[in-house]
């Protein structure tokens, strides 16, 4: 039996929940529909992840259940080694210190158009700090699921994907589930 822990990604990122629907709940019937009688796959979401997807699809999450399984992870149980956090500390350094010159950036220009100044300093500091990067217990939660399961982690987001391949998790973009579902 395959398994596939899989992300909020899945059904709200554009590019890759465009092949199950145009939007985030059409996005969970098309998924729905596609693996209704799939008896050799298992799927499983943290609750964490279950919560988050209900702000973008409300009730459409207990139809959701039908199939996907909540599942937290152990999280006093599962080991990671240290050096995957060594990385990650010295990654997560570089970026405030990356944010920091943005901010200093913006703190320099003179210019009166303070909305778009904000904007823009917020576009970039979100950048520099979030993309790429596990930002939360949510992902990080979704990525511990995976490894403790020795399951299949399906996302859209860069920085949940590459946590998972550093700690040796079996990764998918979200963007090709539709196709490794459609093959038996």
């Amino acid at each position: 039996m395959r398994k596939f822990v899989i992300d909020t990604s899945l059904f709200v990122n554009p590019q890759a929940g465009r092949d199950f629907g145009a939007d985030p709940k059409k996005a969970v019937s098309g998924f729905m529909k596609a693996v209704a009688r799939r008896k050799d796959i298992e799927f499983y979401m943290p609750d964490s992840i279950f919560h988050e997807l209900g702000n973008f699809v409300g009730d459409k999450t207990a139809e959701l259940e039908t199939v996907v399984k909540r599942r937290s992870p152990n999280v006093y149980a599962i080991y990671l080694p240290a050096a995957v956090f060594y990385d990650f500390v010295e990654e997560v350094r570089e970026r405030i210190n990356k944010g920091l010159r943005i901010a200093e950036e913006f703190a320099r220009d003179n210019k009166p158009e303070n909305g778009e100044k904000l904007r823009k300093l917020r576009e970039k500091y979100k950048e520099a700090l979030r993309t790429g990067i596990v930002d939360s217990k949510e992902d990080f939660e979704l990525v511990l699921l995976a490894k403790e399961m020795e399951a299949t982690l399906v996302s859209a987001d860069e920085g949940v994907l590459d946590f998972g391949n550093k700690i040796g998790c079996e990764i998918l973009h979200a963007g090709k589930l539709r196709k490794v579902l459609a093959k038996k």
